[in-house]
């Protein structure tokens, strides 16, 4: 697959145009995730070479028993790992530490020892289960799409009311396969139940992810689109976040000025970047940070 520089995009709200650079990727996995191989390092160079100045890593950390990805991370050889590549792009690279916690609502004590040991900068929460289904596998679209996708944001809603998490990761990430099983996706279909979701974490303060993975797949959409980013900047969202969600270096930046553009688009003049689990403005006009 070709590289493609966009580190140098970014959105000068005066020009109208992309003049500045993509300021960074917040959903990268690496050997510490059981579905990724690469190592840390070597994300590190291939976000370097797309030109991208800060990533976060965010492997996965999943505690439901039939998940394959259960009980895999290490979180003390990641943050030895993660400290050595800390060092050794010091100057070059900006990391951040991140940690994807997959169904945070269902293992509240867990997440909040994993989160207190270790000085992270954000958690996602992301939600891959509904009650004992696997929402990647294609057994939980064989049912009518309302039923399949209404189960799924009634269960995102439950997650988001428990919080524990900074960022909600890829909010609708259904329709990556979904998509597949029904032949098309309209978030307008459900509405009522995303705007749910959306009033509860804007309740809360989280930062929304714009995930670029569909992208990459037939439904050709961010996660979520530029018309449910304007739904959660008119229920009071601030925060919004970039992720390419990268399993391979290839993959690492890929579609962030799509995503950035939707962020746009859709009324956000600042991205959350995340230091110590707090919240900082970046400006899309000026490429700054403000607290």
């Amino acid at each position: 697959m070709p590289r493609h520089k966009i580190g140098r995009l970014a959105y000068n709200l005066r020009e109208n145009a992309y003049t500045m650079r993509v300021p960074f990727d917040y959903h990268i996995h690496t050997s510490f995730s059981r579905d990724a191989d690469a190592t840390m390092e070597t994300m590190c160079r291939a976000a370097m070479e797309a030109g991208i100045p800060e990533i976060g890593f965010s492997d996965h950390f999943d505690m439901v028993p039939e998940d394959p990805c259960s009980s895999y991370f290490k979180a003390d050889a990641w943050w030895h790992a993660f400290e050595h590549c800390r060092d050794a792009f010091r100057g070059s690279l900006t990391l951040r530490a991140g940690v994807e916690v997959g169904e945070p609502h269902l293992f509240p004590t867990q997440v909040e020892r994993l989160l207190d040991s270790y000085p992270w900068d954000y958690c996602m929460g992301s939600l891959h289960w509904v009650g004992d289904r696997r929402i990647f596998d294609p057994a939980y679209f064989e049912r009518p799409a309302e039923e399949a996708y209404g189960a799924y944001f009634e269960e995102l809603t439950r997650m988001v009311r428990v919080g524990i998490f900074d960022i909600l990761g890829h909010m609708d990430i259904a329709k990556r396969y979904g998509y597949d099983a029904y032949g098309s996706y309209d978030p307008a279909t459900y509405e009522s139940q995303i705007r749910r979701v959306l009033r509860e974490a804007a309740s809360r303060d989280l930062a929304i992810e714009v995930n670029t993975a569909t992208l990459r797949r037939s439904v050709q959409q961010t996660t979520p689109d530029r018309k449910v980013l304007c739904w959660f900047r008119q229920e009071g969202g601030r925060w919004v976040t970039l992720g390419s969600d990268a399993h391979t270096p290839e993959q690492v930046g890929h579609g962030l000025d799509q995503a950035l553009r939707d962020a746009i688009q859709a009324g956000f003049h600042h991205l959350a970047r995340f230091e110590g689990r707090r919240p900082f403005k970046w400006s899309v006009a000026g490429g700054g940070s403000t607290t």
